[in-house]
């Protein structure tokens, strides 16, 4: 005799993840452009090249810090590209939990992700080596934060059930 077991999947909101991961993006490189002159009294679009430089080469990097409209559309192409993603995956994390879990989740994956960031991938990107330090630590921990609660706020919790046969 066959039994069946019915099993219930709480499905990610994928369009949440992709709004959170724009708001927690645009957060991000807000922090990045007023905080890196302040600490270290550049200028601003020294964030887009080294950010652009990724995809460019190092031929865009400083000096001069002036504004360059190619190097600024292919950093804001790059970074929203990537915090949609990493927001994407974060969400996968944390879509079964509550707010504050999830706030609290993506604060750690935001620390991960510096982790990752600045001490894994600037062995390809060396002109992220000096960034090595606590303020962005504290911006990705913010974006992490942020993309986990806006993700939270805007989930659409849907759930399915699943048949499954049990001989």
């Amino acid at each position: 005799m066959n039994t069946v077991r019915l099993q219930i999947r709480h499905l990610v909101d994928w369009k949440a993840a992709v709004y959170a991961g724009i708001i927690a993006g645009a957060l991000f490189l807000l922090a990045l452009l007023v905080g890196y002159p302040l600490a270290t009294g550049g200028t601003p679009w020294t964030v887009f090249r080294f950010i652009g430089a990724m995809v460019l080469g190092r031929s865009v990097l400083p000096p001069p810090t002036t504004f360059d409209a190619g190097v600024v559309i292919t950093a804001v192409l790059l970074h929203f590209a990537l915090a949609i993603l990493y927001t994407l995956v974060l969400a996968f994390i944390i879509h079964r939990w509550q707010m504050l879990i999830s706030i609290l989740g993506g604060a750690l994956f935001g620390f991960c992700l510096y982790l990752i960031n600045f001490f894994t991938f600037t062995t390809f990107f060396a002109w992220f080596y000096p960034a090595r330090a606590w303020p962005f630590a504290l911006v990705h921990i913010l974006f992490g934060a942020v993309a986990g609660g806006v993700y939270e706020l805007l989930e659409k919790d849907v759930f399915v059930i699943e048949e499954t046969a049990v001989s």
